[in-house]
């Protein structure tokens, strides 16, 4: 298995694992264009764990040149357990390291208590002084 960036033309199949392997509630749908948009902006930003070509797991590591902020950590759920999480989020801490990114924060909904625990287990801790405020932009 391999960390990489994803490509362009592996996108559509991005959206079919998330469909599959992501938390999807509370949220709007993931568009193609959207998703190329990311990687078109920063292609580096969306990383892809990648087992003989098949996505078996996904993050983005977001960075605006300030900020690191991680989404759409998700694993094939035949796959959990063996260690893909961890295994992006670290490739997604270097990648901010890399880039002079000081801390990182990841958008986990409270609801996901499945989720909670690799975060925690790698170093991560809820927030509880700050809330998240969202505004969808139609």
């Amino acid at each position: 298995m391999i960390l990489r960036p994803a490509r362009a033309g592996e996108l559509s199949r991005v959206l079919e694992f998330w469909a599959s392997a992501a938390e999807n509630d509370n949220r709007p749908v993931d568009t193609l264009a959207a998703v190329h948009a990311l990687v078109a902006r920063d292609p580096s930003a969306l990383i892809v764990a990648d087992d003989e070509g098949e996505i078996v797991g996904t993050v983005i590591a977001g960075w605006d040149g300030w900020r690191c902020h991680l989404y759409r950590l998700a694993v094939a759920p035949g796959r959990r357990r063996e260690g893909i999480g961890g295994r992006l989020i670290a490739a997604a801490e270097e990648r901010f390291r890399e880039l002079g990114g000081t801390r990182a924060d990841a958008m986990v909904l409270d609801d996901n208590t499945t989720a909670h625990g690799i975060w925690a287990a790698r170093g991560y801790r809820q927030q509880g002084e700050w809330s998240r405020w969202v505004k969808p932009l139609a």
